[in-house]
């Protein structure tokens, strides 16, 4: 009998409904399952992974060929230093053939072949190949089969030396042993059908011996006798440097310096590391901009590779060297600078925003200002009883201004005040005037009685001694006598400055708007007065 069923009283089986187990996250059915929406997480969600490696493994997950060619050498080079004397002229020509073999990995296997950066002539990539395969680092096919994986899937699990594996992974432990799985797909045809990277492929063993032990001990060995120092210096220990160089792209330009192109990914600029790796340290630009033939763009920046290639263009021996346009260059900065300077600006205290403080009239600023020492200043209200005494002008200057408007004062009135005294006075508000200042106060006021006035004529258009247009002159002229001497009507902020500008700056309007446009026409038409013209005459100056 099922186990979802059971026993009724007549001897029926029934159903019984089992409780469902809880769906995960993976399960499609589950109302958190998010689809696989890329290539690389569809990847790395099917590729079957092999087992971490243990002690008891250890053995048969080292790759013996990378293995053996990354530790024979310094064995070789730490038995000559006690057995096979070092001359001078053999240091000098391992530290030669230790550049031209790096230059074969820099110029050669990395920015010809795998970025295609520029064009080289069949003679230039014949040597450039043969000096990379005396770096010993596997053909220039391989190689750049790995580095393109490495720019398609940066950081991932389908990087074959990704950083977020850690320093020693990244430098050499994933040529030490085997991968946990694939790494990326990366498009390697034109390669394959270039018939230089053929030749080298096919050849590489041959070329691998006669280039990193062969050469350098022919060249010691016939030139000055140093037979021995050739093998041992100029091509073991040579190689221990040429090694750990390129290895420092992929571990220590990941790991030291900058990011002013971009942060999204682990590469950096350091010039540590353009010393140590022939120029290759300006990483983050790299990354950024693969395509460029050159890794340094400013002129005192390390990169012997960049002036090789360029001497190489000057000769004949290359062309068609490409270079991003320095316009998407310097949006890569702008932006990475922007986003330096919002960070920044998180870590500072900013004025309260005007929808966090109470709003107040003119009179309650006024009635509050005898027992508070508050000023108003471009529309907001500041407490300034703890600045009274630091005032670099004096507390008397501070003291004159508590209950009034002192925008006209503050912007160059009486002082045309620095940013860092903007900064420090939007930190004292403690509320926004109504209105916005005082002479907007005023305006309003003076529009409101104009109203009045209006209505008040409107009522005794049948008679035209009942409107007195010397009194409405007379009203208006007072609320105008009460605006400030030249006081500013109004302000509008700098549409050019930022949401909160550290100046506190605003654009300031110094026209006196008409009150109400027409109301003077409107007016005398209705009352016919021998003071029009005096009526008239304060239209226009208003």
């Amino acid at each position: 009998m099922p186990a979802t069923a059971k026993h009724d009283g007549s001897g029926k089986a029934v159903p019984v409904d089992m409780p469902k187990q809880p769906l995960t996250i993976n399960d499609p059915e589950s109302p958190d399952f998010v689809p696989s929406d890329n290539y690389v997480t569809r990847t790395v969600e099917n590729t079957k992974w092999l087992p971490p490696i243990t002690p008891k493994t250890l053995f048969w997950n080292i790759q013996w060929i990378s293995f053996l060619a990354l530790t024979i050498p310094p064995s070789m080079w730490m038995w000559a230093i006690w057995n096979v004397p070092a001359q001078r002229a053999t240091i000098i020509w391992a530290v030669i053939w230790y550049f031209m073999t790096g230059l074969g990995i820099t110029a050669g296997y990395h920015r010809l072949y795998a970025h295609r950066s520029y064009n080289a002539s069949p003679a230039l990539q014949y040597i450039l190949l043969c000096w990379g395969a005396g770096a010993v680092q596997g053909s220039v096919k391989w190689w750049s089969r790995g580095h393109r994986a490495h720019h398609r899937y940066t950081d991932t699990k389908l990087d074959p030396y990704s950083a977020h594996e850690g320093f020693f992974w990244s430098h050499i432990g994933w040529m030490l042993v085997k991968p946990r799985g694939k790494i990326g797909v990366a498009d390697i045809s034109d390669l394959s059908k270039n018939p230089c990277v053929r030749w080298q492929h096919n050849n590489y063993l041959t070329l691998l011996v006669s280039m990193s032990l062969g050469v350098p001990t022919l060249v010691a060995g016939l030139g000055w006798g140093d037979w021995m120092g050739g093998l041992f210096y100029a091509g073991a220990a040579r190689l221990v440097f040429v090694h750990h160089s390129t290895f420092c792209v992929n571990s220590l330009a990941h790991w030291l310096g900058e990011t002013p192109f971009d942060n999204k990914h682990t590469p950096k600029d350091h010039f540590i590391t353009a010393l140590v790796t022939v120029g290759e340290g300006y990483h983050n630009f790299h990354h950024q901009f693969p395509m460029d033939f050159r890794n340094a763009i400013k002129w005192y920046q390390y990169d012997p590779t960049k002036w090789f290639i360029w001497t190489m263009y000057k000769v004949g021996l290359a062309s068609h060297l490409k270079k991003f346009p320095d316009n998407e260059i310097r949006k890569g900065q702008y932006t990475m600078k922007l986003q330096q300077l919002a960070e920044f600006g998180e870590e500072i205290e900013w004025p309260k925003h005007s929808n966090d403080l109470p709003v107040i009239s003119w009179e309650d600023f006024q009635t509050e200002s005898k027992t508070r020492a508050l000023v108003a200043i471009h529309g907001f209200i500041h407490d300034v009883s703890s600045f009274i005494d630091d005032h670099p002008g004096g507390a008397n200057l501070v003291k004159r201004t508590i209950g009034t408007d002192a925008t006209v004062a503050f912007f160059g009135g009486v002082y045309d005040h620095s940013n860092a005294a903007h900064n420090l006075l939007a930190m004292m508000r403690v509320g926004v005037l109504d209105g916005g200042m005082e002479v907007e106060s005023l305006k309003l006021q003076r529009s409101a009685s104009s109203e009045s006035l209006v209505s008040s004529a409107s009522d005794g258009a049948s008679s035209a001694s009942s409107v007195s247009v010397q009194s409405l002159y007379s009203e208006v002229e007072a609320i105008e006598n009460r605006r400030p001497a030249y006081q500013p009507v109004a302000q509008v902020s700098n549409p050019w400055t930022l949401a909160v500008p550290p100046s506190e700056r605003l654009l300031v309007i110094k026209q006196k708007p008409e009150l109400r446009p027409g109301l003077m026409e409107r007016l005398s038409s209705t009352a016919a007065s021998p003071s029009l013209t005096r009526t008239q005459s304060f239209e226009a100056e208003a």
